[in-house]
């Protein structure tokens, strides 16, 4: 049974973070950089580790699931309204990330060590709070 566009907008309305307002793509693109870049820490230390590290461990296949992944989150922010120049410069970090990051063995070393995805975070929340300060959120 197919859905029309406005019984998808309702519900999309009324589920949190599903919605296309700047507060509810600023949710969705932190929970994503937290899978991808924060999910557990390495026991001892305080460093982070996501599924781009650990999925990208996978040769080839890993490293275009978690492009893809990036992609989304620069998808979502030319949704946001963000100028070429950040977009581009998103890219090309999830670029780099996967460029270097299927290098066998090095590639691997690179993925723990570069969070493109953290960086692109970045860049959206000093867009989204100059551009739309009420979806600033409180950490801590």
């Amino acid at each position: 049974m197919a859905i029309s566009q406005d019984q998808f907008d309702r519900l999309a309305r009324e589920l949190p973070g599903f919605g296309r307002d700047p507060a509810s793509i600023r949710r969705r693109i932190e929970a994503m950089e937290a899978v991808l870049e924060g999910l557990f820490v390495i026991p001892g230390t305080k460093y982070r580790v996501g599924l781009d590290s650990l999925v990208g461990l996978v040769p080839v296949v890993g490293d275009l699931a978690t492009a893809a992944m990036g992609a989304w989150v620069v998808w979502e922010a030319r949704n946001l309204g963000m100028s070429k120049w950040q977009i581009t410069r998103m890219a090309a970090n999830v670029g780099v990330d996967t460029l270097v990051g299927a290098i066998p063995f090095a590639g691997d070393l690179f993925d723990f060590l570069y969070k493109s995805n953290t960086k692109n975070l970045r860049i959206i929340r000093k867009h989204l709070d100059r551009h739309h300060p009420a979806t600033v959120t409180i950490d801590g």
